[in-house]
């Protein structure tokens, strides 16, 4: 008799899970996250090489523009 309570408790819960929508929405709204940051880690790589000549440019210029010390 115990262990048919035990079977039909753990049935019990098995419903109560695949009937909750609450970790399916979490999980997509995991993944949407994890799309945006590589999406945004990609842009920023892309646009942090193109402009490193920029960056190493305004450094060359302001240090010519310093007066030597």
């Amino acid at each position: 008799m115990a262990d048919a309570w035990k079977e039909w408790d753990m049935n019990s819960h098995l419903i109560k899970l695949v009937r909750n929508k609450r970790g399916a929405t979490a999980i997509e709204y995991g993944l949407i996250v994890a799309l945006i940051v590589i999406v945004v880690v990609v842009g920023i790589s892309t646009l942090g090489g193109s402009t490193g000549g920029i960056w190493g440019n305004m450094t060359n210029n302001a240090s010519n523009a310093m007066p030597a010390s």
